[in-house]
C-alpha cells in the first residue's frame, strides 16, 4: 500500500473501507501542505470543499469565537456540502498542515459511492447540530 492510502486509511472517516474503495478515494482527493494562518474558509461564505486533516491542527471559530480546534483524522466543510448553504464557520490552519481535500463534485462522488462514509459524515452531523443545540434531541 502506498504511502497516500496508508494516510488514507490512518483517517477513522475511511478506516473500514477496503483497500479498491481506498483507491478510488485516492483518486478522488488531492493532497495539499498548508501553511500556518491559512485561512480554509469563511464563515458566510460559499462552500466548495471538503477537507480531511492528515496532520497538523486547524482552529474552528464562528462570529469571531474560537469553538474548538481539529486535528489529525478529523474532517470539516461537509456542513455546507450536504446543504448548498453557507458555510458555518470560518477554519484556519492553526500549524503547517498536511490536508486531503475533496472539491463538491468528489465529495458528492464519495457520498453517493461509499454508504459507510455518507453514514459516518451523516452522524458527525446529526453531532454537530445536537453540540448546538441540546434541544434538538
Amino acid at each position: 500500500m502506498d504511502q497516500k492510502l496508508e494516510l488514507l486509511k490512518a483517517v477513522p472517516l475511511f478506516a473500514d473501507l477496503d483497500v479498491r474503495s481506498l483507491t478510488e478515494v485516492e483518486r478522488l482527493a488531492d493532497e495539499v501542505d498548508v501553511r500556518a494562518g491559512k485561512v480554509l474558509m469563511e464563515q458566510g461564505r460559499t462552500g466548495h470543499e471538503f477537507f480531511v486533516i492528515i496532520s497538523g491542527r486547524v482552529a474552528i471559530d464562528q462570529a469571531g469565537r474560537r469553538v474548538t480546534v481539529l486535528g489529525p483524522g478529523d474532517y470539516l466543510g461537509e456542513i455546507a456540502l450536504v446543504d448548498g448553504g453557507p458555510r458555518t464557520a470560518t477554519a484556519t490552519a492553526e500549524t503547517d498542515s498536511r490536508l486531503l481535500v475533496l472539491a463538491h463534485r468528489e465529495f458528492n462522488t464519495l457520498m453517493a459511492d461509499f454508504p459507510a462514509v455518507r453514514d459516518c459524515v451523516l452522524r458527525s452531523l446529526a453531532k454537530r447540530v445536537r453540540a448546538v443545540d441540546p434541544d434538538a434531541s
